[in-house]
Formats: structure tokens, sequence, C-alpha cells
């Protein structure tokens, strides 16, 4: 009685809110898990990849010759320093590495 004063007064319990429906997740390349750059299979088409890998497998697909990742960056619009380059080299060894792209002996990328 004395923690409600007889009933003569509030609680001070509070009703909890009824639980909200979660709201649904979409899930897009690289969340929960889900790889960027996919193992490549035949008659899969770059849609599966992502903006930046599609742009990556436009400037490698046109070019006459194999290559570098510094070419790619500059393609990319980005500068030539090791901090910008590194990052497009990373991207175009996943890209081989999963049979996108084919990587030379002297690290230059041409298209399968």
């Amino acid at each position: 009685m004395e923690a409600t004063d007889g009933g003569r007064q509030p609680s001070g319990f509070i009703d909890p809110e009824p639980e909200r429906a979660p709201e649904p997740v979409v899930a897009g390349p690289g969340a929960g898990g889900m790889r960027l750059v996919p193992d490549r299979v035949e008659g899969m088409g770059v849609e599966v990849l992502t903006p930046e890998y599609r742009q990556i497998m436009e400037i490698v697909a046109s070019s006459d010759s194999p290559v570098m990742a510094k070419d790619v960056a500059v393609a990319l619009g980005r500068e030539t320093t090791p901090a910008k380059v590194e990052p497009v080299r990373g991207q175009l060894r996943k890209l081989a590495d999963r049979g996108w792209i084919s990587r030379t002996g002297a690290g230059r990328y041409l298209t399968r």
C-alpha cells in the first residue's frame, strides 16, 4: 500500500507503447556479408557490380592495351598519389581475382 499510497496516487509505472513492426531492410552489395564483387560466372553481366566497379570495368574495356592502376585512377578523376592509386589497384586486383578481368605479369589489367 505504501508504494501506491493505497491506490489514491498514480503508481509511477507507465504502460509501454506497443511495439512497431520492423521496417523492411533493403540489402545492397556489401551489406550483411554480401560481396561487392561476386565471382563471375558465365552469362553474368556487369550490372551485378556496384557503379564504381562498373565504371572501372568500362575504363579497362575501352582501353586498346592493358592498363595500369595509375591509368585507371586518372580516368576516374583521381590524383596520381599513392594514397589515391592504391585503392584503385586493390579494386582492380579484386576484379581480377574474381574473374572479371585479367592481370598480366607486369601488373597491368585487361578484359577477359
